[in-house]
């Protein structure tokens, strides 16, 4: 780093030195993304990178009883860290560590969930995903959140500002970058716009407070592009935002793909020898003959350890008030292929290919254990409902890109469901 570097980042460190937050978010933001992130293990280890102050170190300490390793560059953040452990009583659960996020100095599988908080953008998503996977243990999580496109066509001006600092992807990009990166996408949610008012309202009143003719150098290009930063989000802040991933590593014994049309006749046995009658397997044929409702490349098969179909899942075009959703159905594990995984796997890989598409909603009417492991929740709660009467615990959603604005009203099926 230049000596112009370092003192740009001193210059940075001071305009934000004691303020509550180092970027958009929220107690309440660090929670549900916990809660996302599912079951922990008694006394988890977590390692926070790029923990800055420590605020959400301290509140996955305190509310997840966990062993937090917390990391950052800057020894003033950890410091600060140290001494709010302390003064909690948690200074035996927080663990601070000077060192590079982007090398973390720790062996393969240390930790069950690895945090990043408003902190990948400083060596980059992709990076982030690739470099942290070999941290988690088996079963672990990687939570991270990501400033990103929340419009289809961003305006000239925000391009232009983002595309100096830090290029921008939609939803489905980083998405697409994850599962390219090994992972499964298990949850995505989008911060509220109140996350960004806890980082730049005392950001701001920090700013205007420091007269721009007594700041030089490099205070005052600090000063300039934080006041440029909080003008782009007054001007442009329906155009971006902060989302939260909840990934976990996908089984590398486990192939999963799109069904090709050699597939087909292996499909209609799996989904007739998986239900009582053929009644599903008839249903994916009749699917299959009607362009409005067969979406290409949303067909999947999980592969058993010979190359047959082992399992099969199936997303299709379905209406929600009117506007374009999926319904997944019907989902389907040979007799002597259930119980190991496959049918999880493929319903995860074509919930994956959905969200790379840019899909927004998926519906399904089922077991409300089974399919709350994928992060469905009951239907009715997003203002969903079918137009039959089916109990409503078993007529689920899951909103795929975190959005809080959903389609709401009755589902309108493909003909071919008869409903």
């Amino acid at each position: 780093m230049s000596e112009s570097d370092n003192a740009f980042r001193d210059a940075f460190f001071a305009l934000h030195r004691g303020l509550p937050r180092q970027g958009p978010g929220s107690d309440a933001t660090t929670r549900r993304l916990l809660a996302l992130a599912g079951p922990l293990p008694p006394r988890p280890r977590i390692l926070d990178l790029g923990c800055g102050p420590g605020r959400a170190a301290l509140l996955l300490a305190a509310e997840a009883g966990a062993e937090v390793t917390a990391v950052d560059l800057h020894q003033p953040f950890l410091d600060e860290l140290r001494r709010a452990s302390a003064a909690r009583g948690l200074a035996g659960r927080v663990r601070t560590v000077l060192a590079d996020m982007g090398a973390p100095p720790f062996p393969d599988g240390s930790f069950d969930l690895v945090w990043a908080e408003g902190s990948a953008y400083a060596i980059g998503f992709d990076t982030a995903l690739r470099r942290w996977r070999r941290l988690l243990a088996p079963g672990g999580a990687l939570v991270l959140t990501e400033c990103e496109w929340t419009c289809a066509e961003p305006s000239r001006a925000a391009r232009a500002f983002w595309d100096e600092h830090y290029p921008l992807r939609t939803t489905a990009a980083n998405a697409a970058a994850a599962v390219g990166a090994g992972y499964h996408v298990v949850a995505v949610h989008r911060q509220p716009e109140s996350d960004w008012q806890e980082y730049y309202g005392p950001l701001a009143a920090r700013a205007a407070a420091v007269d721009p003719r007594t700041a030089t150098g490099a205070a005052a290009a600090a000063l300039e592009a934080t006041r440029a930063e909080i003008a782009m989000r007054r001007d442009h802040g329906g155009e971006y935002g902060y989302t939260g991933y909840v990934l976990r590593p996908a089984d590398p014994h486990r192939r999963v793909r799109p069904e090709t049309d050699a597939d087909i006749p292996a499909v209609h046995a799996v989904n007739a020898a998986a239900f009582p009658t053929r009644d599903e397997a008839e249903l994916v044929d009749a699917l299959r003959r009607d362009p409005r409702a067969w979406l290409p490349g949303l067909s999947w098969v999980a592969e058993a350890p010979d190359g047959s179909v082992a399992a099969y899942a199936l997303l299709t075009r379905c209406l929600v008030g009117g506007e374009p959703a999926l319904a997944l159905a019907p989902c389907a594990t040979a007799p002597e292929h259930q119980g190991q995984g496959a049918g999880s796997a493929v319903i995860r890989a074509v919930l994956d290919a959905a969200r790379i598409g840019g899909e927004r909603l998926v519906v399904v009417l089922g077991r409300p254990e089974y399919y709350r492991r994928f992060g469905f929740g009951p239907a009715s709660r997003l203002g969903i409902r079918p137009g039959f009467e089916v109990p409503d615990e078993a007529m689920m959603a899951l909103v795929l890109d975190g959005s809080t604005d959903p389609p709401q009203g009755m589902i309108t099926y493909p003909e071919a469901f008869g409903v």
